[in-house]
């Protein structure tokens, strides 16, 4: 009896990478798909070495590339098999104020994040439709549930993939295939290391008090997640309860937020006079 696949873009860091490993703890063989051969051999060693019961295949491909992702989904499908699960979790951010950022950056976000996803989806689809099983999840972000200063590029595209997985939710019901998006809070991954490097100090304030979660914890709010066929995964509390009341609460964390710029920039400006 062949195992199931795990097909994961973005699989050589950070969530995904650690969503991978946590299938193939489940006994699933997985596809991990990244940009970077280096650090794609070194996070196929790892899932190797933790799980080697399991055959792993890692492809190098551009997921903004619709060429590349579909060159590689096909070639990850006549390895293994249609995809039992497929995770979109490859992903950019560059904050940084609205009018200072290159307009290119706002396109390359939306390029890799939202379209990325698109690609892949669609290159899987068919093999998915055709066991009439599977299921995708969708890695979206809590930007994605309500705009945050500083992420004007990022934010949007997280937002696409909450409408697109809305969106594809009861159509793909009726193939027999699940749909899930998960909004991760901060977590402990590279992405985010390099977000600090360009954060505004605003943004810095606003997430201050958020609490960080490991790549793994977030990888296996997923797996339970696909387990139980939820639509939204939301990890820890406070997604819980942005996931529920974003629209309701939304002007409250507005009022918050406006008062922690005001006292950045107050902050800011009084150290330039000294």
């Amino acid at each position: 009896m062949s195992r199931p696949h795990a097909l994961i873009t973005g699989g050589s860091s950070g969530i995904g990478q650690a969503t991978a490993i946590r299938f193939a703890g489940q006994g699933f063989n997985v596809t991990i798909v990244a940009r970077d051969p280096i650090k794609l051999a070194a996070a196929k060693t790892a899932i190797e070495q933790s799980h080697p019961q399991v055959q792993v295949l890692s492809l190098t491909a551009d997921v903004a590339q619709r060429s590349e992702i579909e060159a590689a989904v096909q070639q990850s499908i006549e390895q293994f098999g249609a995809p039992t699960v497929l995770v979109t979790c490859a992903g950019i951010a560059h904050p940084g104020y609205f009018r200072a950022l290159p307009i290119e950056v706002f396109e390359q976000t939306m390029a890799v994040n939202y379209f990325g996803s698109l690609y892949c989806i669609r290159a899987a689809l068919p093999a998915m439709e055709a066991q009439r099983q599977g299921h995708i999840v969708l890695v979206s972000s809590g930007a994605g549930l309500i705009g945050i200063y500083g992420y004007t590029p990022y934010s949007p595209s997280k937002f696409a993939l909450r409408g697109l997985a809305e969106a594809l939710r009861g159509e793909l019901k009726v193939w027999g295939i699940g749909v899930s998006v998960i909004y991760p809070p901060d977590t402990d991954t590279p992405q985010l290391a390099a977000e600090n490097l360009t954060k505004p100090p605003e943004t810095k304030q606003i997430t201050a008090t958020a609490q960080t979660w490991t790549a793994d914890a977030v990888a296996q709010q997923i797996v339970q997640g696909v387990a139980r066929k939820a639509f939204v995964i939301a990890p820890g509390s406070e997604m819980v309860v942005l996931a529920r009341l974003h629209s309701l609460i939304a002007p409250i964390l507005n009022w918050y937020f406006d008062r922690l710029v005001q006292q950045t920039r107050r902050s800011q400006s009084a150290d330039r006079n000294l």
